[in-house]
């Protein structure tokens, strides 16, 4: 295939359906803004459906969205020229290391801005109340979305003995299959759709586990499976995997979700944070 996919829906418009030339005019007019974008944000843009432009990646022999859009990336690069080369939207490879530093805080401040800006106080207090009621609360993810659900059951593990995580891919199946309605599910998948995390997701609900998934974007696979969406606000292109921002929006989204729970649950979270705090005071200098 010609590395140039431009290029090549350019010369395949004769061959796309209706549906799929209104998704192949848009791709040629606003290339890096799809870069950017879910297959549902796509969709909604061209006024299609979903099925219409995983048609016209298949039209296009290639294997799915996300293969498309790592395509998309490659021919957006390939065509750079020496002077314009960008490692990101914002970052310019001629860029001083002070400008560096500059324009990296700069996409974190914005990212936590969007997060802040897409928040919905009633989401936020409601999964609070279901992770107080939860007998046991499991946090998933795969991939650079596995730190993450790491990270949240150290820290909510200071004040709560029942949190869970595991990165093997395998023991997080078999969790999930044991999990009842007694449990909580929180997911963390900045794209909302790695197939790992909506299996899981999708046989937690199965089994009328209560869910929450962090994501990016509220119109996704991920989502159609959890009871609350919690979105990030994160741009990250296809060579930007595990980009820092969206990792520091989802932060966010967690340490609200824990301050919010130590105050409704003060008496048990102060007193179960001291005793934690106690258990390892004396591994420290």
């Amino acid at each position: 295939m010609n590395n140039d996919i431009l290029l090549k829906i350019a010369n395949s418009t004769k061959s796309l359906t209706k549906a799929e030339r209104k998704v192949a005019d848009f791709v040629l007019q606003s290339p890096h803004d799809v870069m950017y974008m879910s297959i549902t944000d796509l969709a909604e843009h061209c006024g299609v459906g979903d099925t219409s432009v995983f048609r016209f990646c298949k039209t296009l022999k290639i294997s799915g969205y996300q293969d498309f859009k790592m395509m998309l990336a490659q021919s957006l690069s390939s065509n750079e020229t020496s002077s314009t080369m960008t490692l990101s939207d914002e970052i310019d490879i001629t860029d001083s290391t002070e400008e560096v530093c500059r324009k990296l805080i700069n996409i974190d401040i914005a990212a936590l801005n969007q997060t802040l800006d897409m928040i919905n106080i009633e989401d936020i207090h409601t999964a609070i109340d279901m992770m107080a009621d939860a007998k046991l609360i499991y946090f998933f993810g795969v991939g650079a979305s596995s730190v993450m659900a790491l990270e949240a059951r150290y820290k909510f593990a200071r004040i709560l003995p029942n949190v869970m995580s595991t990165q093997d891919v395998h023991m997080q199946a078999m969790s999930s299959s044991l999990l009842t309605e007694n449990d909580l599910v929180i997911a963390f998948s900045y794209s909302g759709s790695t197939k790992d995390v909506i299996d899981i997701l999708k046989r937690a609900k199965q089994n009328h586990a209560k869910t929450i998934c962090v994501t990016r974007f509220a119109e996704s696979p991920l989502t159609a499976f959890a009871d609350i969406v919690l979105l990030c606000g994160a741009n990250e292109g296809p060579f930007q995997g595990g980009a820092l921002s969206a990792k520091v929006a989802q932060l966010y989204l967690l340490d609200i979700l824990y301050t919010e729970y130590f105050k409704k649950n003060y008496v048990i979270s102060n007193r179960n944070k001291k005793r934690t705090t106690q258990s390892i005071a004396n591994k420290l200098l």
